[in-house]
């Protein structure tokens, strides 16, 4: 290979936005995946609703879902509904470009075995790598966890 290969398609009402593909690969560069592959599913609530609910027991639309596979090469599948990043986008005052380079950046490191759900040890380090990924691409905004993990210690 040269150099990271995504293969980019829509689901349900979803346009993918012509930037996505190209921040997906900057990513991988970043996160020195060169010569990996990636799956990128964009699409709308109603597609990203069952995944959640089979796969996560959450019967509710999601931003990503990461569905890693067992091999040195192919990362994997994200699944990202655009209906909920614009959604996220318009509440925390950025573009939607923004929200889905977060969205990125946590469902890839997801794929590489990070799991914030775990323990603190672990959401520490993910919220760590989802920082370090967003100042090396030179992206706004502060990693999903890191926002998250704010908005709740707000309430």
């Amino acid at each position: 290979m040269s150099g990271p290969t995504v293969l980019a398609r829509e689901e349900g009402s979803a346009t993918l936005p012509v930037d996505l593909v190209g921040d997906a690969e900057a990513l991988m560069v970043a996160a020195r995946l060169d010569d990996c592959e990636l799956s990128l599913v964009a699409c709308d609530d109603a597609f990203i609703r069952p995944l959640n609910a089979s796969w996560r027991g959450k019967d509710a639309a999601t931003d990503v879902l990461s569905f890693p596979q067992d091999d040195p090469v192919v990362l994997g599948d994200l699944v990202i509904s655009l209906e909920t990043a614009a959604r996220q986008a318009t509440e925390r005052n950025h573009s939607l470009q923004a929200e889905l380079r977060i969205l990125l950046v946590h469902g890839l490191l997801h794929l590489l075995g990070y799991d914030h759900e775990n323990d603190e040890a672990e959401m520490l380090e993910m919220v760590d790598a989802e920082t370090r990924l967003m100042e090396r691409l030179g992206w706004e905004g502060r990693g999903l966890i890191e926002r998250v993990q704010g908005a709740a210690q707000a309430d």
